[in-house]
């Protein structure tokens, strides 16, 4: 098979739905060798079984990002099954509450940081561990244009949002010298499953959330699961052989306004 990946193997955390499964399904239509991973374990195994029906490599894992021992395990299945670790894409993530920081409780912190940093921190450093001895390796974790910028939401998950990007500056920082890139991606509103669910609610229903969510925006239109995974695959991909500690945007012009 050849495509942008031709050759590689991909482990895809959070692939079981939305952007994460979207992003799986592109890197097996390019050629790569996919690991989905996910705790949704009955769509995980559909969207592997999906890919592989229609021509592509790829392979279920059940995997909670927050589990270490866990993280190790399967990353060590998967190098064992394609021969190689080359490329990593952090997308597992939850967003936790609403709250300001006055109300946030303790638990509440600690069971969003367990998946959203502590998952990303895991899975880079068992995935490293495969890409030093082949120097070579892609690393694209999912922050969101709130690790970039603030608001007045959900704050626990935009701090977290905001280690990931510096996690991503430091490990383009630490690894290059192995030939290991590092990057991020920092999607703006983008129609999953779940903003799906809200639009559907909104009064007014898709149009009107639309309109309201894109106000601030150059182009004025919420985001598909393919336009980011479109920018990972370019991260992932040799193309941005000379790209590392990058965090991009990917947001219909949010963040330039």
């Amino acid at each position: 098979m050849t495509g942008r990946l031709a050759g590689k193997t991909a482990i895809v955390t959070g692939a079981a739905s939305g952007m994460g499964k979207v992003t799986a399904e592109l890197f097996a239509a390019e050629g790569a060798s996919v690991a989905l991973t996910d705790i949704a374990d009955e769509a995980g195994k559909a969207a592997a079984s999906a890919i592989t029906d229609s021509g592509g490599e790829a392979e279920y894992w059940p995997l909670d990002v927050s589990d270490e021992n866990r993280v190790e395990t399967v990353f060590a299945e998967v190098a064992e099954r394609w021969g190689s670790l080359d490329v990593l894409v952090n997308c597992a993530g939850i967003i936790g509450p609403d709250k300001p920081t006055h109300e946030v409780t303790e638990a509440e912190f600690d069971a969003l940081f367990a998946i959203d940093v502590k998952g990303v921190f895991f899975c880079t450093k068992h995935a490293v561990r495969h890409m030093i001895p082949n120097k070579r390796g892609s690393i694209v974790n999912f922050s969101s244009i709130y690790g970039l910028i603030g608001n007045d939401e959900f704050t626990p998950y935009h701090v977290a949002k905001g280690a990931v990007t510096m996690q991503t500056r430091q490990d383009a920082a630490t690894y290059g010298r192995y030939g290991i890139r590092v990057n991020s991606v920092h999607p703006g509103t983008v129609r999953t499953p779940l903003v799906d669910g809200i639009a559907a609610a909104y009064p007014g229903g898709l149009p009107a959330y639309e309109e309201m969510m894109t106000g601030n925006q150059s182009l004025r239109r919420l985001g598909r699961p393919i336009d980011v995974a479109y920018g990972v695959l370019y991260l992932a991909s040799d193309e941005a052989a000379w790209v590392t500690g990058v965090n991009l945007a990917l947001d219909g012009g949010y963040t330039a306004r």
